[in-house]
């Protein structure tokens, strides 16, 4: 049985990207049930950023977040290497701690995350946050009514 509170760092990843998805599984598999990372789907229409260091949803979406148990928030590549530190892989992204590979690799990620939804074939992140809004508010109003019927 997992502590909920021994995590080492809390990866706030997006539910809706299948690349993301694949990612998360392979450190879900690597953490076990050791409950190292704590594992947080922004996409979930449950994401509240006052528990997750008060990144907002549309933050969160730009660049991958993380928080240590410290509350301290890291982002972009930084999350990466955490992470992989932390479940004993951190030679999978030592090379980019190195000046010139680190400039490139940081380049690099904001490239892929500029363009992550549209090579994942979804709507910008302007449609995304603006349908998600309105399923929040349509979702608030149901919770207050009683329905009767279907």
């Amino acid at each position: 049985m997992t502590n909920k509170n021994s995590w080492k760092i809390k990866l706030l990843y997006d539910g809706e990207c299948p690349l993301c998805l694949r990612e998360v599984n392979f450190l879900q598999k690597r953490d076990g049930d050791r409950g190292l990372i704590a594992f947080v789907d922004i996409a979930d229409d449950n994401y509240k950023p006052e528990d997750n260091g008060d990144i907002s949803f549309e933050t969160a979406m730009g660049r991958i977040h993380a928080l240590l148990p410290d509350g301290t928030i890291i982002k972009n590549l930084e999350v990466f290497r955490r992470t992989y530190a932390i479940l004993g892989l951190g030679w999978v992204y030592a090379a980019t701690q190195w000046p010139v590979i680190g400039f490139f690799a940081d380049k690099l990620y904001g490239i892929w995350a500029d363009w992550r939804l549209r090579l994942t074939g979804r709507p910008d992140l302007a449609v995304i946050s603006e349908e998600r809004q309105q399923r929040l508010q349509t979702n608030s109003k149901m919770s207050g009514r009683c329905r009767l019927g279907n």
